[in-house]
């Protein structure tokens, strides 16, 4: 079968990623590029590069990676659906709701391959972590936490942290959890002197009972990317921006001290990091979505899905606004 031909729409911060990407997984030929701004992180590499999407899909191409600014998710990617294109969309999935459902809508009735760049579930830490649950490592599952802190980036200027940021812990927490966001409650700030949020602390709870927890910001000087799952056997600790995995498993052996003996909890017990072959999520996110395409592969996160993330997403600042938890 010759290879699958992708076109690249927008190859900006993100977009020149996805180039290098497309032009490096096995199975994709990337047969266009298209930006209305041109080239200017140098991807190119003479071709050409075209004006926009409806030039992309004139390309005669099989499928799209579509990495502009969200605002103009919409536009583009009903114009892929309508010409059968399967299609990789850049995280958030819309700017709207409503957006996103015309968008899942259209890809259901086109019957081809709609995903969405939630490249933290291609992380050798979370794939890890997520594996290690979905055996029974932990036992009970009782909470998932979340740290995403850094400094602002530039880049960003159409949405706040958490429609940025946020929105990557609200899709990775249920997916290691393995259940749906039931009820959320958060509280957001304004330090910055921007017209978004620029901090996030949420709580909530899933479905299936265990407890979760999202604390994100752009005022930290440093950079802190860390999710916690505590189960009835330990905790599992990645640190996904380094892609490294440990276990702090609880103590087997009887405390001596009468003080701490009476306290009825978990002891410290033996501390494991596991070895892991790192490589890079991008890469393995690319993959998933070729292997959606040839019908080898559910890995991909869907539109559908997607577009839950946007309702819990909406659902955190509608909380924050009103200061009340909210009911999914």
């Amino acid at each position: 079968m010759s290879d699958l031909r992708v076109g690249v729409l927008g190859i900006g911060s993100m977009g020149r990623h996805h180039v290098r990407n497309v032009r490096e997984t096995e199975g994709f030929e990337l047969a266009a590029i298209a930006d209305p701004g041109g080239d200017k992180f140098n991807v190119a590499k003479g071709m050409e590069v075209l004006p926009g999407v409806d030039e992309l899909i004139e390309a005669g191409i099989d499928a799209a990676v579509v990495a502009v600014p969200t605002v103009y998710h919409v536009d583009a990617v009903l114009k892929l659906a309508e010409a059968g294109i399967h299609t990789l969309v850049e995280k958030p999935l819309a700017s709207t709701l409503e957006e996103g459902q015309q968008m899942v809508e259209a890809f259901d009735k086109a019957g081809v391959v709609g995903a969405v760049g939630y490249v933290e579930r291609c992380n050798p830490a979370l794939l890890e972590m997520r594996r290690l649950i979905s055996e029974g490592f932990l036992g009970e599952i009782y909470q998932v936490c979340t740290r995403r802190q850094s400094p602002f980036p530039a880049r960003i200027s159409d949405v706040g942290v958490v429609k940025d940021l946020a929105t990557h812990d609200v899709d990775l927490a249920a997916w290691v959890a393995g259940s749906k966001h039931e009820t959320v409650f958060a509280q957001t700030a304004y330090r910055s002197g921007r017209e978004f949020e620029d901090m996030l602390t949420a709580s909530g709870r899933f479905e299936n009972g265990v407890l979760v927890s999202h604390l994100v910001n752009w005022l930290t000087p440093y950079k802190d990317r860390t999710t916690i799952v505590t189960g009835e056997r330990g905790a599992l600790v990645a640190d996904t921006a380094m892609s490294d995995l440990t276990f702090y498993e609880n103590g087997r052996f009887p405390v001596q001290w009468d003080q701490i003996a009476a306290f009825r909890g978990v002891s410290e017990g033996e501390v494991r990091r596991f070895a892991l072959v790192k490589r890079e999520p991008l890469r393995v996110e690319h993959e998933h979505f070729r292997d959606a395409i040839l019908g080898k592969g559910t890995e991909h996160v869907s539109m559908r899905e997607g577009l839950q993330t946007m309702r819990v997403v909406q659902a955190l600042l509608d909380s924050a606004s009103s200061n009340e938890s909210v009911e999914l």
